[in-house]
This record gives C-alpha cells, sequence and structure tokens, in this order.
C-alpha cells in the first residue's frame, strides 16, 4: 500500500475537508498519515481511521509561526517515508513541493481559498507578495491542482495555464447526528433560533451587522459556534448592549456536537462581504452543512453562494449589510409560511445532491493517477 503524507496548518480537529479527503484516499488504496499543529487551546479529536499527528510550535501566529511550521513541516517530510505528498493551501505548499523534487515523489496540492486574496493580505501588500510569489514560483511548474469552485478554478487556470479540477466542500450525508434538544442547551422555548458557524468567523463576513441586527429581532434568538478573530468584538457588542437574553456563543466543538447544534435552528447565516477576491468567491462550508441540517439560508449575494441558494431556493437574501435590512430579511422569511416550507421541502432535494459521496468521484479520479 502507497504512503501518503497530508499536510495542513491548521489543528486538524475541524477542518472537514481535509478529514474527507483522507477517507477519500483511504478508500482509493492508500496509507494516510496527516500532519498538523497542536495549539495550547486545541480540543481534543475524534478518533480517526487514519493516522495523525500534531506538530507543538513554540509560535502560535504571525511571521515566526509561519516560518517555524514551514520549516518543522519540511524536517517531518524530510524524514518521513512517503510515495505521493498532499499539500492543503498555500501555507503548506512550498515544503511539500521541495520535498517532492528532493525525493522525487508526486505532488498533489488542494487550495481551499484564493489565499492570495484573503483580507488579512490585501491591505499588507509586503506580505500578500511574499506569498504570491511562493505561490508562482511553484504552480508555474506544476500540471494540475485542486480547488473548491469554479471561480477560482477560473483564476487559477488564467493565471497558470493550470489543470484544475473542483471538488467543493460538501458534507457526507451519513455525518448528520441526531439533534440536541432547546432543553439541554438552555436555550428559549418561545423564539425562533438563527445560526452562524464557521471556523473563520473574521471580519468582513458579516458577523457585526448580524449581531446588531438582533436589536429589532424581539423574538428571534441568536446562536453562534466556533472561532475566529471578530468573536472577541462580538462579544463586547452582546455585554454593552445587554443582549445576553438574544445572542449565546459557543466554541469551536467537533463537527457531530456543532451539527447537533445547527438542526435546531430556523434559519441560518452566510453573510461574507464583497470585499476581496477570496470572500467574493468563497463557498463556504457552512452552506452546505446548513443544508444538510434542513436548515434555510440568509446570504449576501456572492456568486457562488447565490447560485446555490437561488438555484435550489432555499433561501433568501440580504440587499445590503445594514443592521435594519438583515432583520427585515430575517422577518420576511419567517412570517411567509408558504416559501419557509418550500424551503424546507427544497433543502431535501438539495441534500440529497449536495453531499460528498456525489463529489469525492471527483476527486477519487485525480487520486487514482498517483497509487
Amino acid at each position: 500500500m502507497k504512503r501518503v503524507i497530508v499536510s495542513v496548518i491548521n489543528d486538524l480537529v475541524t477542518d472537514q475537508r481535509v478529514n474527507k479527503s483522507c477517507l477519500t484516499l483511504m478508500k482509493t488504496g492508500f496509507d494516510v498519515l496527516l500532519v498538523g499543529r497542536k495549539q495550547r487551546k486545541s480540543p481534543a479529536m475524534d478518533e480517526r481511521p487514519y493516522r495523525c499527528c500534531r506538530m507543538k510550535l513554540l509560535f502560535e501566529k504571525g511571521p515566526l509561526f509561519y516560518a517555524e511550521y514551514n520549516i518543522r513541516l519540511f524536517l517531518f517530510l524530510l524524514f518521513h517515508k512517503s510515495d505521493c505528498l498532499l499539500s492543503n493551501d498555500l501555507d503548506t505548499l512550498l515544503p511539500n513541493f521541495l520535498i517532492s523534487k528532493l525525493k522525487k515523489v508526486p505532488l498533489i496540492y488542494d487550495s481551499h481559498e484564493y489565499f492570495t486574496e484573503v483580507p488579512e493580505l490585501v491591505n499588507r501588500p509586503k506580505v500578500q507578495k511574499v506569498w504570491r510569489t511562493i505561490e508562482e514560483y511553484v504552480l508555474f511548474k506544476m500540471k494540475e491542482m485542486i480547488t473548491v469552485n469554479e471561480s477560482i478554478a477560473g483564476l487559477f487556470r488564467n493565471k497558470y495555464g493550470i489543470e484544475v479540477y473542483v471538488v467543493r466542500n460538501i458534507p457526507m450525508r451519513k455525518m448528520l447526528p441526531e439533534p440536541a434538544t432547546r432543553e439541554s442547551l438552555q436555550l428559549p422555548d418561545d423564539k425562533h433560533i438563527l445560526v452562524l458557524q464557521g471556523a473563520g468567523i473574521n471580519i468582513e463576513r458579516g458577523s457585526e451587522e448580524l449581531v446588531e441586527a438582533m436589536g429589532y429581532l424581539d423574538d428571534c434568538f441568536l446562536v453562534i459556534i466556533g472561532g475566529g478573530d471578530v468573536l472577541p468584538l462580538l462579544k463586547d457588542k452582546v455585554a454593552d448592549n445587554h443582549w445576553e437574553d438574544r445572542v449565546r456563543f459557543f466554541p469551536r466543538m467537533s463537527y457531530a456536537k456543532m451539527m447537533s447544534i445547527t438542526q435546531l435552528a430556523d434559519l441560518a447565516f452566510t453573510l461574507d462581504k464583497d470585499t476581496n477576491l477570496n470572500y467574493r468567491y468563497s463557498l463556504p462550508n457552512k452552506l452546505f452543512d446548513y443544508i444538510q441540517a434542513n436548515v434555510p439560508v440568509i446570504s449576501s449575494r456572492l456568486p457562488e453562494i447565490e447560485r446555490i441558494v437561488r438555484d435550489y431556493d432555499i433561501g433568501s437574501f440580504i440587499e445590503n449589510h445594514e443592521p435594519r435590512t438583515i432583520a427585515q430579511t430575517v422577518k420576511d422569511a419567517l412570517s411567509d409560511k408558504e416559501r419557509f416550507a418550500k424551503w424546507k421541502n427544497n433543502l431535501r432535494f438539495a441534500a440529497e445532491n449536495l453531499c460528498w459521496e456525489n463529489e469525492e468521484k471527483i476527486l477519487m479520479s485525480v487520486y487514482e493517477k498517483y497509487v
């Protein structure tokens, strides 16, 4: 059995795309070793059917973190036998590329976003230039790669003349757990439950305005699940307005536990702003999680997200990010019982089609070349 080392820069706990990729690699015939990092506050991992290694680093953020991780990853790959390498995202690509050339083993690259245009880089041109240089150095030398949607695939094809396979980050149908109960989570029985989830609840993703919209939604309760750099601001906003009876925060948790909570919601949100190319062409994991959980979606009008929500008719759109607009969109969605029932029915059809069991066929066709 050929050995593949899969590398990613996060702590592995909540990255469902990487987990699904590893399971598909196993199904294709690989012996899988997944490598990431362990932070001081990282939750314990669920048991996996493949081997995992989480490296402890001295630094947890900033340039020194990225430098340390890439050096450690290079040494790890150097001293561990492999027949194939799978790099997830640009921040693991360089050490994988160097080792693939040094050891003459094939490299698969899976880009989960348009990394060089994330908001954390667009306002830092010197740092952005470093990542662009790495991307150009490697991708001009590669023949094929994988990414998450057609919009981002088009950008890579046009820039690098590379073959790009699109594999959307869609959940497995079999991964849906039993729903939690309002009583067990101490959620109110007399309010509509709204949910926002994700590992990247960050700036420019609409969460600030969503929380402010709760000031106009007396009959709703917002549940926010996950992590991100904007969470301290959101918590301060809730405390300052005494909205503890309207908003509850849950930390990052296992996928199964998160989905058991999400299923309780009446509406779910994906409100990224069109402030950079990465967000404009995003197709976030949470959209498909909401679909699998049978929860109608309130979304901003970004092309990849709008296509799914509109084509399957599973929710509504905000016309701008003003808190009053968001609140009115929520009220309109909840008040139109006939339309709401149609969304719920359409979600069942969407969930049957938009599942990993269908999507992974594309991924297996790529992996089978390297077995």
